[in-house]
């Protein structure tokens, strides 16, 4: 019986999925290749990209007009900028690759000799020059993980295959694709050997095309999610279908590994699986930090990162204000939706990332979640006042520990609303570059029981009563969309002029239906 799978390629025969080739622009890719062009594929990891190659590897294949081998060098980076024992490596790979794939030892009988003849410069380059002249059809081949190498290493293999591209195809591969993370143009190679940087797209500067593998589109979610209800029986409720969508945004990790949560759960397959299920899946998945979001996590600790994702968590400036190649990255990682505005790229990575800010910090609230809870109700204005107090004694100190300082104040409520809501509850968060608030959606209970609690989160710019009136039109309009009956407007005055008795205040504002608390911090 198929399942969902989180680990490793798609086996068809075993695993629900979604063609790997449909998810690409197959003509062009063939075209490509039948035109000689070296080309490069990249896509965020574990988004179905060495599915998609080994895909076209063997439709390649079967063809019979060309022999195509997949080679994953990701072994290599270990060597670091040892060009030699890098080229060792590689060449090993792809002779593995050809044995295995193609019953070719052409490879496996020559790469010595010629290494050591011709150094780690030259080795690469002169073994598939001899490997296209042996062979009857052209050669394809797919360099998977090609970013993982490093410094020296790199720039040899993207400069021997430059070197080699004039003699294709009856001597140098046909066409060649490099397959990463990233684009080859966006490489910034740091050269031992040159003393300096070397820039991916000069050292291969014979790119035609750069291609990109995306996510799951809302029809192909809703397709890979009913394979199982039609080999099992067990049905979606259109709530549920949507949410696992709203939840992932169709990020191929995510999508599979909530419905593998949910499905190895509800082992009844005459359970209809509902949003409540979806909800309850999604929290395991966040506090379980399968490998997959602890990459994702650990990705906060690089600068470049931190430059554009401390600006989305305080929602202050605007994309002309951050760095280009830094949002290019970003975007290249899958932390940021591919196209403005530049916010996170689903609710999941969402409630991961200031979870991850938050985690060292939180267990040291001295606040229980006992103390605000009246009859199974979370008594709102107790937690708020009470964290109003807190933040006057204590906010200078606890903002000081935090990495992103410019979000601070947010954090703050949030790390304080975490360590509360843990024992009942989630927060839903929505915030984003240019927003100018953060938005948080405290869900508390189940069934008719369930409390939605808006709490919007402002930084106070000039006059107050204009940033109060705003954050209560924006407030107002959020809580339409959430069907919350209680809202609460934070306004943080970070001004060094103004006293806490200026700063220090709480009042109730009707906005439209809605009747909102304000606080002033």
């Amino acid at each position: 019986m198929r399942f969902f799978n989180t680990e490793g390629p798609i086996k068809p025969e075993d695993h629900y999925h979604i063609s790997p080739l449909e998810r690409v622009d197959r003509d062009e890719i063939f075209r490509l290749i039948e035109r000689e062009r070296y080309f490069v594929l990249h896509a965020p990891r574990q988004t179905g990209k060495t599915s998609m190659l080994f895909a076209l590897r063997d439709e390649l294949n079967a063809t019979g007009q060309y022999r195509a081998v997949y080679v994953n060098v990701e072994s290599a980076q270990t060597a670091r900028e040892d060009v030699h024992i890098a080229m060792q490596t590689v060449l090993s790979r792809l002779a593995s690759a050809a044995k295995s794939g193609l019953n070719d030892s052409f490879v496996d009988e020559i790469w010595p000799q010629i290494l050591n003849k011709s150094g780690g410069h030259g080795a690469f380059q002169d073994v598939l020059h001899l490997w296209s002249e042996a062979n009857p059809v052209p050669l394809v081949l797919m360099i998977d993980e090609i970013d993982a190498l490093v410094g020296d290493s790199l720039v040899s293999i993207l400069r021997q295959l430059r070197s080699g591209y004039p003699g294709r195809p009856e001597h140098f591969p046909q066409s060649v694709m490099l397959c990463g993370v990233r684009d080859v143009r966006d490489y910034r190679i740091h050269s031992s050997a040159e003393q300096e940087i070397i820039a991916g797209g000069s050292a291969f500067n014979i790119k035609a095309k750069s291609l990109r593998l995306g996510d799951f589109d809302g029809r192909e979610t809703r397709s890979l999610l009913e394979q199982h209800t039609e080999d099992t029986g067990q049905k979606w409720s259109g709530e549920a279908l949507a949410e696992v969508w709203r939840s992932t945004r169709g990020q191929p990790w995510l999508v599979n590994a909530l419905a593998a949560e949910v499905t190895e759960t509800i082992t009844n397959r005459g359970q209809t699986i509902g949003v409540d299920d979806i909800m309850s899946a999604r929290e395991v998945l966040i506090r379980r930090r399968d490998t997959h979001l602890d990459q994702l996590a650990d990705k906060l600790r690089e600068d470049r990162v931190r430059r554009v994702i401390g600006p989305v968590l305080s929602g202050e400036p605007t994309a002309k204000e951050l760095d280009t190649d830094d949002v290019r990255y970003i975007r290249d990682l899958g932390l940021i939706r591919q196209k403005p505005p530049v916010e996170i790229a689903n609710p999941i990575y969402r409630e991961i990332i200031p979870r991850e800010l938050l985690k060292s910090h939180d267990e040291f609230l001295p606040f229980e979640t006992a103390w605000f809870v009246e009859n199974g109700i979370l008594a709102m204005n107790c937690l708020m006042e009470t964290f109003q107090k807190f933040f006057r004694e204590n906010s200078e100190h606890w903002i000081e520990r935090f990495d992103f300082k410019e979000a601070g104040p947010q954090l703050l409520l949030q790390a304080f609303l975490q360590r509360v809501v843990n024992a009942g509850g989630r927060i839903e968060r929505e915030y984003g570059i240019g927003r100018r608030r953060t938005d948080l959606l405290v869900v508390w209970g189940v069934g008719k029981e369930r409390q939605n609690v808006v709490i919007e989160c402002k930084l106070r710019r000039g006059g107050l009563e204009r940033t109060v009136s705003e954050g209560l039109e924006q407030i107002s309009r959020y809580m339409d969309g959430c069907g919350s009956d209680e809202g609460h407007l934070v306004i943080f005055d970070q001004s060094k002029k103004r006293t806490w008795q200026e700063k220090i205040f709480s009042r109730c504002e009707t906005v439209g239906k809605h009747c909102v608390t304000v606080w002033g911090m």
